[in-house]
């Protein structure tokens, strides 16, 4: 069985589906701290040929919750509908706007405060338009201890779930050590992902957009041939 492993993220760039793609099951963490500077609430789409940032607002409250204990702010249903007109007016001529579109309203529709829950269901929203079978694990059911880090978590992960490979994003290659996975019985591999272009308002391509910029402009059979096919394994000989 081959394992991956991420933090929840808000519409994400298209290299998390192809973890998911690339992998029989996906821990998704929900019981690790909350981190400001990362992707958990936001992500960039296009305006005028610039990536700009769209986020959940969250309530303010102490930065060492977990990400399930954090909460959206009281403004979220406006911040929606913000959001929502600024995706419809940048992207209304884009030729798969109308599906993509309407995905996005019943994301945020979902009636759920927890910050958690909101972006679970996110993906799995996502996961049935792109029909990707996301085999997601919420990493709070394991019988993991949360206090674990970094490999010896991971490593505990693929025990919990009888993994025999692991798969990670390349930006990782030097937190992972391949012989203490190899130690541990678990194939150690890194997910390098191929340059995805696609036209984008006949501009300069700006890549590492969130998944909803390659859905306005990709249909749904055009998406699955990158998450197939456009990326390489990096592991040790």
């Amino acid at each position: 069985m081959i394992l991956t492993s991420m933090q929840p993220y808000f519409l994400p760039y298209i290299g998390y589906f192809q973890l998911m793609q690339a992998s029989d099951r996906f821990v998704i963490y929900d019981n690790i701290q909350y981190t400001k500077k990362g992707w958990i609430n936001r992500n960039r789409i296009l305006q005028n040929g610039q990536p700009v940032y769209i986020s959940l607002p969250l309530r303010s409250d102490s930065d060492f919750l977990f990400i399930s204990q954090r909460v959206l702010a009281d403004n979220h249903p406006e911040t929606a509908a913000t959001n929502l007109r600024k995706v419809g007016a940048l992207y209304r001529k884009a030729p798969q706007f109308e599906p993509v579109y309407a995905l996005l309203e019943r994301i945020y529709a979902f009636d759920e405060a927890n910050l958690f829950a909101f972006i679970l269901n996110s993906l799995e929203e996502i996961c049935a338009y792109l029909n990707i079978e996301p085999g997601f694990v919420v990493s709070s059911t394991l019988s993991v201890d949360p206090a674990l880090k970094a490999e010896t978590r991971v490593i505990a992960n693929c025990h919990a779930l009888e993994a025999a490979t692991y798969i990670n994003p390349i930006g990782g290659v030097s937190l992972y050590n391949y012989d203490r996975f190899r130690e541990n019985g678990i194939r150690l591999r890194f997910l390098k992902a191929n340059p995805i272009t696609y036209e984008q308002f006949g501009t300069t391509f700006v890549p590492s957009l969130s998944i909803l910029d390659v859905m306005m402009f990709n249909p749904v059979d055009r998406i699955k041939q990158f998450l197939d096919h456009e990326y390489t394994f990096l592991e040790e000989a």
